[in-house]
């Protein structure tokens, strides 16, 4: 009996953990009971919460589903805007489980890449309809994000050209569980919710970008040009304003020097008159001094004068004096 015993024992103990399994937080637990998806009494799939749960053995298998928020960045792609103008649109979408049970049969077994397939067709055209009735200003300058808010409302509540939603818990399931993905209308009928969505960068193509680089380009020569011409024909004025104030400056200063050499040798006439009236014959005599000097400084040392000339008076005796 003993030896039976320990056997029995250990089959429980591996029934008993073999039966046992674990859903974390941030996840969620669908169970597949030969491979066909475990319902409720009201042929819903059941759905685990974070907890200790049972299944059968070797007949149960569970998938885990994570619940968390999730990011999928989108490839950068062409978009049109009102006035027909192309931009390069790079954004990422985040993303969640809303009813695991909807997301494992509208996805394919829980795929998150069928999921993120899905989302990145129908964030491009819910992307390229929003831009498409905008022009690239309000695109650019949509500090508020009214245009991701736009589509992020649009992809959740989906949209009226849409196919018709389809209730996975009410549609006979191939064998596979799995649901035509083309039926979804609304991210709640996939089962997820959009949490945000974001444009990460915008671009313009490049052969549009090297054309407006040019532009811009011949357009900021051409303000430099006008800069130039505009601050050659204000040095032009500078100097020419400059050189009238010399040339004025100059003029005055010539003016007012030749009124005081004028007033200088009046003074000095009106002394030497007046020191010259007291004594007429110094004042003859330095006149004479100043002829001599004057003939003898050009250098012609031959004078033709009359023997009894005036001129040499002082010379021939130094206290001549004016004839009377």
């Amino acid at each position: 009996m003993r030896k039976l015993f320990i056997p029995f024992i250990v089959i429980v103990i591996i029934g008993v953990f073999t039966s046992l399994f674990v859903v974390e937080q941030g996840s969620r637990g669908i169970v597949l009971r030969f491979g066909k998806v475990l319902r409720d009494a009201k042929d819903i799939p059941r759905v685990y919460e974070p907890g200790l749960h049972f299944k059968i053995p070797l007949i149960d298998t569970v998938k885990l589903l994570d619940v968390r928020i999730q990011t999928m960045n989108n490839q950068a792609d062409r978009f049109v805007t009102k006035e027909t103008k192309d931009l390069i649109v790079d954004s990422f979408l985040k993303w969640k489980i809303t009813d695991p049970s909807r997301y494992y049969l509208a996805t394919g077994d829980g795929n998150q890449s069928n999921a993120e397939r899905i989302l990145n067709s129908k964030l491009s055209d819910r992307l390229r309809s929003e831009i498409g009735q905008r022009d690239i200003k309000d695109i650019v300058t949509d500090s508020r994000g009214k245009l991701m808010q736009d589509v992020r409302d649009a992809l959740n509540k989906g949209t009226s050209d849409s196919p018709a939603p389809v209730d996975p818990a009410n549609t006979a399931l191939p064998s596979d569980n799995k649901l035509p993905l083309a039926n979804a209308n609304s991210m709640d009928e996939l089962g997820i919710a959009v949490v945000d969505v974001r444009i990460k960068q915008i671009n313009l193509p490049a052969e549009v970008s090297g054309a407006i680089y040019q532009r811009m380009r011949a357009e900021r020569e051409a303000v430099a040009r006008r800069h130039r011409s505009q601050g050659k024909e204000q040095a032009e004025k500078n100097r020419a304003l400059a050189d009238y104030l010399v040339t004025k400056t100059l003029a005055e200063a010539e003016r007012e020097a030749r009124m005081t050499r004028g007033a200088g040798d009046a003074t000095a006439a009106r002394l030497f008159s007046d020191a010259f009236s007291q004594n007429p014959d110094f004042y003859a005599f330095i006149r004479s001094l100043r002829a001599y000097e004057t003939s003898f400084s050009g250098g012609n040392d031959v004078m033709v004068l009359s023997p009894d000339s005036e001129f040499f008076r002082y010379m021939k005796s130094p206290d001549a004096g004016p004839k009377q």
